[in-house]
């Protein structure tokens, strides 16, 4: 992405006192989460966690040969092999969807109030471990990146970001993102993607190789915000409803069974294609009722995987 002036940032931003309160709300009730429950786990739960040389030692019985450092054995005429350290410090990007469906929600919160204090966790968890952490905001395009840094500053700086930007698009492409996460990444990344993933193999055929492109290099973790109201019509009668991606407005009978339940299939079937997707590429899935309490199965992420990987 190319640097942007003042004048562009300023558009797409919009910061008004309730996007100031909300991010005061977000840090209050993040910080003791994120201390209390997070920060005896979160080192443990990244797989695959990259190493780096430390340091070089002479050869003893039982060391592992492909460790052996072959330009120090041929300086000093013995086998010397390389020791490795686990990276002290990990690096993690949150992919946040912003597509215009977050503005649906029938809990107490919008799913884009939820989507961003998701984030806001997530980030402020690696930076509470000293850890790099990035944004990438996405709707059917890449709207905005921050590459990973450390600090709880530049975790704030995040939270703002997404309670405050104003995207261009309004539909859901993220297989855009998550190519554009791809390229950009130049280590080993524990990859966040919190989306809603309302879409399709047709609407985004290019969804699933993008996806094994990053988990192949990559640990990804979906953070999926689900509301079954979405997926369900009531029987209302004749009921006008707007499209939030395109704006295009309908006017549907709601009274029909068969249209109720073909709505029902279509979505079911959207999902199932995502489902496949995670399924093939074995990615650990947190799946969160937007009606309820977010923390319990983010909370059971991080320990479940915790489990798996010691």
């Amino acid at each position: 992405m190319k640097a942007q002036g003042a004048g562009a940032i300023a558009a797409r931003h919009v910061f008004t006192p309730e996007v100031t309160a909300q991010l005061k709300r977000i840090e209050l009730s993040t910080r003791g989460l994120v201390e209390s429950l997070f920060s005896g786990e979160y080192h443990s739960i990244f797989k695959g966690r990259g190493l780096e040389f430390s340091d070089v030692r002479e050869y003893q019985p039982g060391d592992d040969v492909r460790a052996i450092d072959w330009n120090v054995t041929a300086r000093r005429g013995r086998l010397f092999i390389k020791e490795l350290v686990e990276e002290r410090q990990l690096t993690a990007l949150v992919v946040v969807d912003l597509s215009a469906s977050k503005a649906f929600g029938t809990g107490e919160k919008p799913n884009a109030h939820i989507a961003a204090e998701v984030a806001a966790i997530l980030a402020l968890a690696a930076t509470s471990n000293n850890d790099r952490v990035g944004l990438l905001l996405v709707t059917d395009r890449v709207e905005w990146y921050v590459p990973p840094d450390t600090g709880r500053r530049h975790a704030l700086r995040l939270v703002l970001e997404i309670l405050a930007f104003n995207p261009e698009g309004r539909g859901t492409r993220l297989s855009e993102g998550i190519g554009f996460a791809e390229k950009v990444l130049r280590q080993r990344t524990t990859v966040f993607v919190v989306s809603d993933f309302i879409t399709s193999t047709t609407a985004d055929p290019q969804l699933a190789h993008a996806m094994r492109k990053l988990a192949w290099d990559h640990d990804v973790v979906p953070i999926r915000l689900t509301d079954p109201a979405a997926s369900e019509l009531p029987n209302v009668g004749m009921l006008a409803v707007t499209d939030p991606e395109t704006g295009r407005r309908h006017v549907v009978n709601t009274s029909r069974r068969k249209f109720r339940d073909a709505h029902r299939e279509r979505a079911a079937e959207a999902r199932a294609a995502v489902d496949g997707i995670f399924r093939d590429l074995q990615l650990d899935v947190v799946d969160i009722d937007t009606r309820e309490e977010y923390l319990p199965p983010l909370i059971g992420f991080f320990r479940a995987r915790a489990r798996a990987l010691r």
